[in-house]
């Protein structure tokens, strides 16, 4: 959703925000000149009202009906008259919940929207969950739900409401976690971090950083801290992540050990595996080699006269009482 990772120039703001910043203490977010019910200041007592006429001699001259939609309080209990569907869940109140995050201008919730929506559902737009909400509404764009996507979105995870959403988190992680979900999943997250205006079609060094930390975010493979910093520590080669780099490193954690010795450069690997293989197994000798140093330098420490022996600190002892006697 919206700036999970974001959009923006810092990958490190928020999903549902491209400036990462957030509002704090908000609760709720009504439209303007409306309430949470999607504009109506007021319910009306009935599902119409009527207006009468009168002309000047008191007969009465017209009789007008209004058609008025009754929208029922967004947490509060379906209306009456209100069309469910097969799973119990009312379209009314799904888009009555849009409305209450909708843009003005446009027919989706944007930018500010999506702020607002997650601080009403008390989550982090930065966080696992909102990627997870994104993926299962389908959203094309980051900081952005269209109606469709929203509408769609709610009655597959079947919420009409905000504690629906809520209470429906802890499902939607279960089901994140099965192989051809997380599959699906991890590939979603690249289109996702694309910026769509700007016709993109590699994501950012930055915010393919941000998106693989967050993406593995419930089962984080070894390998993955060490190809992060191969990334972060060689800028200058690594301008963008492609398509095809980002869905064959899901590849690469499952077919390839910790220690890479079944890595084998005659495999269709991209080529920047290459590199950081070799990169990772030259930080891996530096590593060890300093390590072997250290063991020497302790084991020379141990063989020759570096730390005081027992008989040394004795006679020294003896020749300091003498001293101190002496006085």
């Amino acid at each position: 959703m919206g700036q999970c990772v974001t959009k923006c120039k810092n990958p490190t703001s928020s999903l549902g925000s491209k400036s990462g910043d957030k509002e704090g203490g908000s609760k709720s977010h009504p439209k303007k000149g409306g309430s949470a019910g999607g504009g109506h200041k007021e319910e009306p007592s009935g599902p119409c009202s009527k207006t009468i006429s009168e002309l000047s001699n008191g007969t009465k001259a017209l009789e007008v009906t209004m058609e008025t939609p009754v929208i029922p309080a967004m947490m509060g209990e379906p209306h009456k008259d209100e069309c469910l569907d097969g799973d119990g869940l009312s379209m009314l109140r799904i888009e009555e919940l849009f409305f209450c995050y909708k843009d003005e201008q446009e027919d989706a919730i944007l930018e500010e929207g999506m702020e607002m929506f997650c601080n009403d559902l008390c989550v982090d737009p930065a966080e696992f969950r909102v990627l997870v909400l994104a993926w299962k509404f389908q959203a094309a764009t980051m900081c952005k739900f269209t109606r469709k996507e929203f509408v769609e979105g709610c009655k597959a995870i079947k919420a009409d409401s905000l504690e629906g959403i809520c209470s429906r988190f802890s499902f939607m992680l279960v089901d994140a976690k099965g192989e051809e979900n997380f599959k699906d999943l991890y590939r979603f997250t690249f289109q996702f971090g694309l910026d769509a205006d700007e016709g993109q079609r590699s994501l950012q060094r930055e915010i393919a950083i941000a998106l693989w930390r967050l993406v593995f975010t419930q089962n984080s493979p070894a390998i993955l801290e060490h190809w992060l910093d191969f990334l972060s520590e060689n800028p200058s080669s690594i301008r963008g992540i492609s398509r095809d780099t980002w869905n064959m490193f899901l590849n690469f954690t499952q077919a390839i050990g910790p220690d890479l010795s079944n890595y084998s450069e005659d495999e269709a690997w991209p080529s920047l595996f290459d590199t950081f293989v070799e990169w990772e197994l030259e930080r891996r000798k530096r590593e060890e080699e300093q390590a072997l140093l250290s063991k020497e330098e302790e084991g020379r420490c141990t063989d020759t006269d570096c730390s005081p022996t027992t008989d040394r600190l004795e006679t020294e002892g003896s020749r300091g009482s003498q001293t101190w006697g002496g006085h």
